[in-house]
């Protein structure tokens, strides 16, 4: 018998090893096939599309394949900021561009700066004499603040325009910890540093409270500022201050009373929108009825590389979550991120070295890798810019040190300035099960961190005592990096957040600018002619193997429209739950995540859209809570 099971599992491991061959050579051959797929042939005119279903990042995450293949992740569709850029610029000096259209049906929206950077992408279209338009279902901030830059604004007669601010409710966890008898052991330095509240209160403390008042306000501002210098006519303030009576004023039509308030310039539905579009881009040669000449955006970004002559600018990207080691696209792992900066420096060819950064922090001692990497940097004589995106805030802010000259915009979430760690232990759930744990000890560290008994004094003495440590190592940095005494980094530390404008006010960053206004500033400090210095970016490369995959998962055009929003009240709805999946995604990072981190949790709570990722994030939250 032993014969026999010998032979059936050898003739098993036979079979599954052909499987296994048979799948490889099919994905190789589907893989060659459409890799050498004919490229796109582009229109010789027509209007630009840009269909922005999903959100717009600074750079796109690269998601786990197979948690796409097996549905366990969910596809959230991700533009590019710099792409998007570029082919706004392009299209303003292109003959082939007759308009450009703005479709926001299914926007999920973006960071505040980001949108913001968009828009003067926008502006720069305009600027060159040429129409844009925008269509949507619903508006909401996010979509509205794009949509304010067009020349035309549409809205579906059914659908409507909610304009709600930044803000909002919070998550707190200490009520279910206690009732679940686990412990978080909390150690922090900053009176502002509430990344850790939702763990040890229930509700915000005065001083969280005010901050985040102080940060949502100048948001609010910055946002109010930007559409009303782009749509001056419109009544926007007696809109937002009394929409109801907006409404009523307009028969309870909230179309109508977006229209009445100039907020909108046009009502019809997609038929009336297209056809407007092709008495202006020209007919669809398919000859569709109500439909145009369109350029899809993806095609038009591809045939429209990025400078690849010129006096190289290196621009490293530093996106998302700061962890430790090696980490995918849309995560700045430390080891990754200063890998590729130390490769790209013993190349020899950048002139200068602008950091972008759009990240909440993390990892403190990722942050320092990739802060120590920026450092080499200027060591080796070249100038360091940091431009800062939508976020970059404590661990963000601790990489930016080692810049000359920091720019930011106004609606740029900074600051944050202070450290914590956190540990949760399970003695409580123990005695709740009926559980004890006991053992023996040779030093008064032995079997530190006690998980199941409780942390000793010593090691709460010892955790303290590190996280202050490095807040000094970060206050001290922020003085020298700044040229401010150490007592006043003191003053507009503590954990607190800031606003690009206020930032700036305080002399966190020098000033306003783009990234390609920091690229600019980088070759000047080089010597370097700004109008022929080109960007060389630093970043990791999505394989073509992940590239095929997400082709192959990513929704087709029908599946996109399909699963477009609906009306305003569709998009009111959608914010709170991506508002929960962001908090529990966020505090899953927390808790497993490094011990003593440097991040700014608050950040994500003023308006930051869910990133792939975050919905099994906060399902694995919830199994841990329940095991």
């Amino acid at each position: 018998m032993k014969l026999v099971r010998g032979i059936w599992k050898l003739l098993v491991g036979i079979k599954d090893a052909l499987v296994l061959v048979a799948m490889l050579i099919f994905f190789a051959a589907l893989f060659f096939a459409l890799s050498i797929k004919p490229n796109t042939v582009l229109p010789t005119s027509g209007a630009l599309v840009v269909d922005l279903s999903g959100t717009l990042v600074e750079q796109p995450a690269d998601t786990d394949t197979l948690g796409l293949i097996t549905g366990k992740d969910g596809f959230t569709r991700e533009t590019r900021l710099r792409d998007l850029e570029r082919s706004l610029q392009a299209a303003a000096t292109s003959g082939a561009v007759k308009a450009v259209v703005l479709d926001l049906d299914a926007f999920m929206g973006g960071e505040q700066a980001t949108l913001a950077a968009a828009g003067k992408a926008i502006d720069t279209v305009r600027a060159a004499g040429k129409p844009v338009f925008a269509y949507a279902t619903g508006y909401s901030d996010d979509g509205y603040l794009l949509a304010a830059h067009a020349n035309e604004i549409w809205l579906n007669p059914l659908g409507g325009v909610i304009l709600v601010g930044p803000g909002g409710s919070q998550l707190y966890y200490k009520g279910l910890m206690d009732k679940l008898g686990i412990t978080a052991k909390i150690y922090r330095v900053g009176t502002f540093k509430s990344a850790v509240e939702p763990f040890m209160r229930s509700d915000q403390s005065p001083e969280a409270r005010a901050a985040n008042q102080a940060l949502a306000n100048a948001l609010w501002a910055s946002w109010q500022a930007d559409v009303g210098k782009a749509r001056p006519k419109a009544k926007l303030a007696a809109y937002i201050n009394a929409p109801a009576a907006a409404v009523a004023a307009a028969g309870g039509q909230m179309s109508q009373a977006a229209l009445r308030n100039g907020l909108v310039d046009k009502l019809g539905d997609r038929n009336a929108f297209n056809s407007r579009i092709a008495a202006i881009a020209g007919d669809a040669d398919d000859g569709g009825i109500n439909d145009f000449k369109a350029i899809p955006l993806e095609d038009w970004a591809a045939a429209h590389p990025e400078r690849s002559s010129g006096p190289a600018i290196g621009v490293l990207t530093v996106a998302g979550d700061i962890v430790d080691g090696e980490a995918p696209s849309g995560t700045a792992g430390g080891w990754t991120v200063s890998n590729l900066l130390l490769d790209e420096l013993a190349r020899k060819r950048i002139k200068a070295l602008v950091v972008r950064i759009d990240s909440p922090g993390g990892s403190v001692t990722g942050a320092e890798q990739i802060r120590s990497a920026i450092a080499q940097a200027r060591g080796l004589g070249l100038p360091v810019v940091v431009s800062m995106g939508g976020l970059a805030a404590s661990g963000g802010y601790w990489i930016a040190t080692p810049a000359q000259h920091i720019f930011a915009d106004p609606a740029t979430i900074t600051g944050s300035i202070g450290a914590f760690g956190i540990l949760p232990t399970f003695e409580g759930s123990l005695a709740k099960l009926g559980l004890s744990a006991d053992g023996v000890k040779t030093t008064p560290l032995s079997g530190e961190p006690d998980v199941f008994r409780g942390t000793s004094p010593q090691f709460d003495a010892l955790m303290q005592g590190s996280i202050e440590d490095i807040y000094r190592r970060f206050i001290t940095q922020v003085a020298q990096s700044r040229k401010l005494p150490v007592e006043r980094v003191e003053q507009i530390a503590e954990g607190r957040v800031w606003a690009g404008a206020s930032a700036r006010q305080i002399g966190l960053v020098d000033g306003f600018g783009t990234v390609d206004d920091a690229v600019a500033y980088a070759a000047k400090l080089a010597k370097v002619d700004p109008a022929k210095a080109r960007p060389l970016y630093i970043e990791k490369q999505l394989s073509p193997w992940k590239q095929m995959f997400k082709s192959l998962v990513a929704p087709n055009e029908e599946g996109e429209q399909a699963t477009r929003r609906g009306d305003a009240w569709a998009i009111a709805a959608g914010r709170p739950e991506r508002t929960l999946v962001r908090a529990l995604a966020d505090a899953q990072r927390i808790l497993t995540g490094a011990t003593i981190q440097v991040r700014c949790l608050e950040c994500a709570g003023m308006g930051a859209p869910p990133r792939p990722g975050d919905e099994s994030a906060a399902r694995r939250l919830l199994a841990w809570a329940m095991r």
